[in-house]
């Protein structure tokens, strides 16, 4: 097993990996709490639930399941989940659990950090994806205009990651989370990035997952740690989120996944850097990477202008200018200001571009 430790403002949480974590979960809690929440959905409760609540078995404790899908992270949903804690009669010194991947950890997460001013919460990620959104205290509910829109900073008490609940993704949820893999890995350094590129995700093995599972972990806590409230470099983390996020919005939440977009974003975040900084990033090599695995990479049947009017509302705008994480080389993201001309030419021609690429196979027009 391996334990990572993160401080944030309030205090330092453990992030545990390692197999088969749920049947122990009361071992990994940091103190001793009188009565237990679980939140988790649907999919998940029907693989991992009974195990999670055998492993706090002397402990007094409810369940509220909700629906599978990023629909679940609701207004509604956030209320729904506030009644639960409210009948069932938690505490300040209460603790739920979010047992699932980003959304139900976004979603009870935010429900602990806004019920009775604030009350502790455990994360136990089931995704790969999740590795990235249980670390680091962002928890939020959407809104119809934008993702995440309503949310806290509110800083886990432990993050369990029983890595052997992988075993049950499909593989559309493999590529979502290993699209946050691979934003890590142009965050982070070369040798990072190369490993990731070497994978065929049809054929990861358990270790290797692991193995990049806490690289990516690592990478994650090291920023948070330098930036807990994003007032600078945690920004850096949205690397391909600007356009993911708006693609997802106007999509509807849950129609393509999270990862799939954000792999297009990072892909778009690269070109429009080297548009930008003249410089040469490996646009052709992820590209081919992402296809061969894959990903869905079509433009979706959606014109610039809208992109450009959702990504205006993004939170990372700046006295009505978009920003945008970029790359100046891979381990060196800045941030960038773009004025609404040239962010609307970009997208026009990054939309031809891609339509470019997938006829090509992935062969970029010489800069």
């Amino acid at each position: 097993m391996n334990v990572t430790h993160v401080r944030a403002a309030t205090h330092t949480y453990n992030v545990y990996v390692g197999e088969n974590l749920r049947h122990w979960t009361a071992d990994y809690l940091p103190k001793t709490y009188p009565s237990i929440l679980i939140v988790t959905d649907e999919k998940v409760a029907r693989y991992y639930l009974e195990d999670v609540k055998r492993s706090l078995s002397q402990k007094h404790v409810a369940v509220h399941t909700i629906q599978s899908g990023e629909s679940a992270k609701s207004i509604d949903v956030f209320y729904e989940l506030q009644t639960k804690a409210i009948e069932f009669g938690l505490e300040r010194n209460s603790l739920i659990i979010a047992l699932g991947g980003g959304v139900v950890g976004d979603v009870a997460g935010f429900v602990a950090a806004t019920f009775m001013r604030g009350i502790d919460y455990v994360q136990m990620p089931t995704t790969i994806l999740a590795h990235d959104s249980s670390v680091g205290g962002k928890v939020a509910i959407n809104h119809e205009q934008g993702k995440n829109m309503i949310g806290s900073f509110h800083a886990p008490a432990a993050v369990i990651y029983d890595v052997t609940t992988l075993a049950t993704l499909t593989e559309q949820e493999i590529r979502s989370g290993y699209a946050e893999l691979l934003k890590e890995a142009l965050l982070s350094d070369s040798a990072m990035y190369e490993a990731v590129m070497a994978n065929d995700l049809s054929a990861l093995t358990s270790e290797k997952l692991s193995h990049q599972l806490i690289s990516g972990i690592d990478v994650k806590a090291a920023i948070v740690e330098a930036d807990e409230y994003e007032t600078d470099q945690r920004k850096f983390l949205n690397l391909g989120h600007t356009l993911g996020h708006a693609l997802e919005t106007i999509l509807g939440y849950g129609s393509w996944t999270h990862g799939e977009l954000v792999a297009i974003g990072l892909l778009f975040a690269i070109w429009v850097s080297e548009k930008i900084y003249g410089v040469k990033l490996p646009y052709n090599a992820i590209y081919r990477w992402l296809k061969s695995n894959g990903y869905p990479l079509k433009w979706p049947s959606i014109n610039s202008e809208t992109i450009f009017t959702k990504m205006k509302s993004d939170k990372k705008t700046v006295s009505g200018t978009i920003q945008m994480v970029l790359l100046q080389k891979i381990g060196h993201p800045v941030m960038c200001e773009i004025d609404d001309r040239h962010m609307l030419s970009y997208l026009r021609t990054f939309q031809n571009e891609l339509l470019s690429s997938n006829e090509q196979g992935g062969k970029q027009h010489e800069k």
